[in-house]
């Protein structure tokens, strides 16, 4: 590592690891994390593992443990230390919630966060789901291979070998060792995640979600058609987590309670979380459940609930006051330990031995903060705004240069964060949908493509075309759809909306996505034919290069208050760096249409890449 201060210097000068890092966001949760200082409100965590330890020897069954913290005191980064604690152990699942599109179907939002957790990687590098299937299969057959040894020899000899037909006799032998499952479908779909060509239909199928008929053949898999989507999707999520507590303890947290949302019974998020909370608590067979909130969010919202004693009871089940777990305050001692943990990784990160630990700060000023009683966010931020960065060389700068110094460090790191998290953001829809129109928002006024934005507009009463562009006096009505959801009647839907412009008063519709649509999904693609050929709308490819700066300033805007921003600021810089006018996706999108499908798609068929080492390459011989 390089001893140079000046080196050090320089390198300050050009990178702040403190600047845009105030947010734990669920891709930190799950994959690389903000450096940890274990000792700051280790009580709130201790607690978690405490329960857990008590689960394992028998003495509980069922958890309930509230934390409670003003923002930016640490909840999410508590949470983050809990997943990363439990990942590298093997009795453990982690399954996170920290986003509430729709309240009114909480159940059906909820199994698809169940279905999306164990798709995360637990401790065999493997998807948590996977290790569950593959325990399913060794209990029964009494076998002890790998997930990866399922994945890399297993599944690919039987398939070769006996088609399809051995997923269910293998269902059967499991039914047979554990009778008291009541639906074989969840059995079979979770057997079919280590099939490296099916992983993502059987995930998306155990989400509650509807896949084309082609695949749900082939995997002999119906198709769940209910009235009462949320009946069925409760229904699912408790019989996915009975059959994960086979084998590991669920560890089930609710995240980002406070967002003001209400569904249409007039309950927040916070109320409607802690009745399903209290449902879970009565159903699952054992686990921990955890909610983080704040505390007027405790005091005014759970507390007022109609039955709250219950409520209450099951959400600090074994806290001797019934309160929740309150996070603390930093003092001196957390400041200087945050500061040099954070220095630390960033030193050892870029190769660099700075003089002292805490350089370029000194521990004095440091200590000082402590008696303020700052929270880890308002350090941080401390942290970003007295540290040695680039100077603006214009002693006396114009306004616009200083708004665009003041955003441009939480740009570049959310620039750094998307990069480094595309994959996911890049399936999230309502990520890039609300990225798009921000983007769009900010050129009303402005001719691109020969269309002069007027406004953008939101269509009611439907839940596909996610906005329409207004442009030219009315005389250009740009419906834009972002999808994409795997085939099925979910693209069918969307493209069936698209194409009907008398109903949402479209000039054209405008698909963006970044898969191909299968020619099996039949429907699916004569909406398209119609779309392209006889309706003058576009399908836009979206790339990742295009989407994630829109992606990353919309974060910066989205997070302002934090990073105490102003909305002028912003968009004085996204107006200077010409961040949406010159995106080549904006201006696809506004463009003539070419009635082609692009050329620059993804399979939508192509597996989902999954570790495939293992000890043992042979082909493993077994008998059912």
């Amino acid at each position: 590592m390089t001893n140079n201060t000046s080196s050090i210097d320089e390198l300050l000068k050009s990178h702040n690891p403190f600047a845009g890092h105030m947010v734990v966001r669920p891709q930190q949760i799950w994959g690389k994390s903000f450096p940890d200082v274990p000792s700051i409100n280790s009580h709130a965590s201790n607690a978690v593992f405490d329960a857990l330890e008590k689960i394992n020897q028998g003495q509980y069954q069922t958890v309930g443990i509230t934390i409670t913290a003003e923002k930016g005191l640490g909840k999410s980064h508590i949470i983050s230390r809990i997943r990363h604690r439990l990942q590298p152990q093997d009795n453990y699942v982690f399954i996170y919630m920290g986003k509430y599109d729709n309240l009114n179907q909480i159940k059906y939002e909820f199994l698809q966060n169940v279905a999306s957790s164990l798709r995360a990687f637990g401790k065999q590098n493997v998807m948590q789901i996977q290790e569950i299937a593959a325990s399913l299969i060794n209990e029964a057959i009494q076998r002890k291979y790998s997930p990866q040894q399922y994945i890399s020899d297993i599944y690919p000899k039987w398939l070769r070998e006996r088609s399809n037909k051995f997923i269910g006799q293998l269902t059967q032998a499991i039914l047979k060792h554990k009778p008291e499952i009541p639906n074989p479908y969840i059995v079979k779909a979770i057997l079919w995640t280590l099939s490296s060509d099916h992983v993502n239909y059987a995930s998306y199928w155990l989400s509650g979600l509807e896949l084309s008929q082609t695949y749900t053949n082939a995997m002999g898999l119906p198709n769940i058609k209910s009235n009462d989507k949320e009946i069925v999707s409760m229904n699912i999520a408790r019989q996915l987590l009975d059959i994960t507590n086979y084998y590991k303890i669920p560890v089930i947290c609710f995240d980002e309670l406070d967002d003001g949302n209400i569904s249409d019974f007039g309950l927040t998020t916070a109320q409607v979380i802690a009745t399903l909370v209290k449902d879970l608590y009565q159903s699952i067979k054992r686990g921990v459940l955890l909610l983080a909130m704040y505390p007027d969010t405790w005091n005014q919202q759970i507390r007022v609930l109609p039955q709250a004693e219950a409520v209450i009871d099951r959400l600090v089940s074994e806290q001797p006051d019934r309160q929740p777990i309150a996070l603390k305050y930093l003092n001196s001692d957390d400041i200087v330990n945050l500061v040099k943990t954070w220095l630390q990784d960033f030193y050892q990160e870029n190769q660099q031995t700075p003089p002292h630990p805490l350089y370029p700060f000194d521990a004095g000023k440091l200590k000082v903060l402590g008696k303020s009683k700052p929270t880890v966010r308002s350090v941080l931020k401390w942290c970003a705004d007295n540290f040695i960065d680039e100077k603006i060389p214009n002693p006396d700068p114009p306004i616009v240069e200083i708004k665009i110094y003041s955003v441009k460090p939480y740009y570049q790191s959310e620039l750094v964060h998307t990069q480094a998290y595309i994959d996911s953001l890049i399936e999230d829809e309502s990520i890039i949908a609300q990225s798009l129109k921000f983007a769009f928002e900010r050129l009303i006024g402005k001719t691109i493509e020969g269309v002069t934005i007027e406004k953008i507009e939101e269509i009611p009463n439907q839940k596909h075309i996610d906005f329409k562009i207004v442009g030219n006096q009315q005389q250009i009505k740009i419906g834009v759809d972002v999808v994409q959801i795997a085939g099925g009647v979910g693209i069918t839907t969307a493209l069936r909306k698209l194409i009907d412009y008398q109903t949402f008063d479209l000039t054209r519709g405008c698909l963006v996505r970044s898969k191909t649509i299968a020619a099996s999904a039949t429907l699916a693609r004569e909406n398209l034919r119609r779309l392209l050929k006889e309706k003058g709308g576009e399908w836009v490819s979206l790339q990742s290069q295009d989407i994630k700066p829109l992606i990353a300033i919309w974060f910066v805007w989205n997070h302002r208050e934090i990073y105490e921003l102003t909305d002028d600021e912003i968009f004085g810089f996204i107006e200077q760096q010409q961040i949406a006018i010159n995106n080549p996706l904006i201006r696809e999108i506004l463009s003539d249409p070419s009635g082609q499908e692009p050329d620059n798609l993804t399979d939508e068929d192509l597996p989902m890449r999954i570790p495939q080492s293992v000890v043992n390459n042979r082909v493993i011989e077994l008998n059912l």
